[in-house]
């Protein structure tokens, strides 16, 4: 979602914003915007278009000090005036990620105090509270004054605020969203990613909930939520751009599906067998004693913790219960110490799967684990347990990587956990580590048949409706590829377990009506089979994925893709890429923004 670039140094610091910007457009945004301080004057610029546009606008302005935002609405329409940075007076310049949830609180004494606002936006009232603190009771020190609005604000946010009289002085503060400092030569930088700086700075310090800080060019003063001097580790991050590689792939998306074997292969990398401590050193006693498991997730990763649950009850003989994470924490639950909570994230900063993973804390939940492709995450600084997947930088807003290594993590958090109750014998596991290992190669056969698919797509480009439908392991992969089409086709796509057509979806099947099956070879193909027969007798036509020894015959209104043979419980990763290539090729020949869909963002750092 949005992101924050901020910088103080002895030089131009303009290029390093707009540059930072740059980077954090695979986040989402639908406005951008950079306030600088020139010559004694805050100096702002803003557009509801592209950074590039940006960057056109700022070709004149050079400052060494300034700040600069990416957007996604939710507080005021996408336009200038609700775009970042707010000011306050001409004196204070304010960049925001995430919401405050008692503005409308706060707004009232500011309009009674005769504050002017300007916007629609949450943030302007942060930027006010800023500026009555500095030039009252605060008195000119803008550490000071963002200390005490810090106490009044209630939610998630991230905030870097600058002074027109404070001519080398950043001040920020986090409480629910990401923000780290870069430390460099003659400069420092804020940033709500470290991707953003990543240019700049290797030599980075993550700060922790509650947390504000200054930064001068020279100097670095952290202070915790009780503002008491803390010293946050050091941590040498290399995270690299990957804009010049695209080529090639017309889209990341594209190219990060097509990465799928490699980041499978990195993930898996030096696993030679099934051992508790690939999730942590203690994860061996923690997971002795688990009874059950509850996943917690959202979107895309829902669906890869909706498919564990078939691998956890089936193999580990395990309880498990999947939960939308905005919906688990906000009902009354039965807490059990014996429960295994598993937060699934690709960003590790998800904020209802953060407040999801805290509220089962609270209830007293200490086994904890959290699956998430980002090493510096807050996620994996809060669980008991971890363990990153290595999909590599994820940029496309629609994830397909970081998903597919997501399910490689849970298959062996099953085979873990099976393993640990006595479950997985010795051949098992050589078999089940053999079969993760071929999988790359498994995909990259997959990844050949792309030619059908785009043929597929050229169809699929005039409907305005599509069925998913999959039965068993497969059915949450028939919802993950109904996600995939709606989200960057924006035709609108719905999935079903098959075995539930006739008890309502099948009235909606015509020839209009394109019907995507999954259908591996396994025990529930014949009755898959019969199901596939309810909608040609409707006169739905069929796109039916299929494993070549599943013996499907294309035929009028059955379009068939033959996968390789059946991969037995990994099989739902290999039929989920025809899926994201089907949605990519779709929205292709649509012509929409296939990594930016409208109303997306990358990172939902916002309840």
């Amino acid at each position: 979602m949005c992101g924050i670039v901020a910088a103080t140094a002895n030089r131009n610091i303009v290029p390093v914003l707009i540059e930072g910007l740059r980077r954090l457009e695979y986040r989402g945004y639908d406005s951008c915007g950079v306030a600088v301080l020139r010559q004694g004057e805050l100096v702002r610029a803003r557009t509801t278009s592209r950074v590039i546009d940006l960057a056109e606008q700022t070709t004149q302005l050079d400052s060494t000090l300034g700040i600069a935002h990416t957007r996604w609405a939710t507080h005021g329409k996408p336009d200038n005036i609700n775009a970042h940075p707010h000011t306050s007076h001409n004196l204070i310049a304010l960049v925001h990620n995430g919401i405050i949830e008692n503005y409308e609180a706060l707004r009232q004494p500011l309009l009674e105090a005769g504050y002017i606002f300007v916007s629609q936006t949450d943030t302007e009232v942060i930027v006010h509270l800023v500026h009555q603190a500095y030039t009252g009771a605060q008195k000119g020190n803008l550490f000071a004054a963002v200390q005490a609005v810090r106490a009044r604000l209630r939610g998630a946010y991230a905030i870097a605020v600058i002074a027109r009289d404070q001519a080398h002085r950043v001040v920020g503060a986090r409480a629910g969203s990401p923000l780290v400092v870069g430390l460099g030569e003659d400069a420092h930088y804020l940033a709500s990613d470290a991707l953003a700086i990543s240019a700049s700075s290797n030599q980075m310090r993550y700060l922790e909930e509650g947390d504000v800080v200054e930064i001068t060019p020279d100097t670095c003063t952290i202070v915790d939520h009780a503002n008491r001097l803390v010293d946050r580790p050091l941590c040498k991050v290399n995270v690299h751009h990957q804009s010049a590689e695209l080529l090639p792939y017309r889209h990341y998306m594209q190219k990060e599906i097509f990465e799928q074997p490699q980041a499978i292969a990195n993930t898996i990398e030096g696993i030679e067998g099934i051992d508790s401590d690939l999730f942590g050193a203690n994860a061996k006693t923690i997971f002795m004693g688990v009874e059950r498991v509850l996943i917690l997730a959202c979107g895309t990763s829902y669906y890869a913790g909706c498919t564990a649950k078939y691998w956890l009850e089936a193999q580990a003989k395990l309880p498990t219960q999947v939960e939308i994470a905005s919906e688990y924490r906000y009902r009354d639950t039965v807490p059990d110490p014996a429960t295994l909570i598993v937060v699934v994230s690709q960003s590790g900063e998800t904020a209802d799967t953060l407040a999801a993973l805290r509220h089962a804390k609270a209830l007293g939940h200490q086994k904890t684990l959290a699956i998430c492709n980002v090493h510096s995450s807050t996620m994996l600084r809060e669980t008991a347990l971890s363990f990153m997947t290595r999909a590599g930088v994820e940029i496309g807003v629609a994830s397909t990587k970081a998903f597919t290594t997501q399910l490689v993590v849970l298959y062996l958090l099953t085979l873990t956990l099976a393993k640990a109750r006595g479950l997985l014998s010795a051949t098992a596991e050589a078999q089940a580590v053999a079969a993760l290992r071929h999988l790359p190669t498994a995909l990259q056969a997959v990844l050949a048949l792309e030619p059908t698919l785009i043929a597929w797509a050229q169809e699929f480009a005039t409907k305005d409706n599509a069925l998913f439908l999959g039965r068993g392991l497969h059915y949450p992969i028939a919802q993950e590829g109904a996600l995939k089409l709606k989200e960057i086709s924006y035709i609108h796509a719905e999935a079903y377990a098959a075995g539930e057509l006739k008890h309502g979806p099948l009235a909606l099947v015509t020839e209009r009506m394109p019907v995507v099956t999954v259908a591996p070879n396994n025990i529930l193909l014949e009755k898959l089979k019969s199901n596939m027969q309810e909608v040609r007798a409707r006169g739905g036509v069929l796109y039916v994925c299929s494993d070549i020894d599943g013996h499907i015959k294309e035929s009028e209104g059955i379009h068939v893709l033959h996968l390789p043979a059946h991969y037995g419980a990994l099989s739902p990763i290999l039929h989920v890429v025809p899926l994201q290539l089907l949605a990519y090729h779709t929205a292709c020949v649509r012509g929409t923004d296939v990594d930016k869909p409208r109303n997306l963002a990358k990172s939902v750092t916002v309840e």
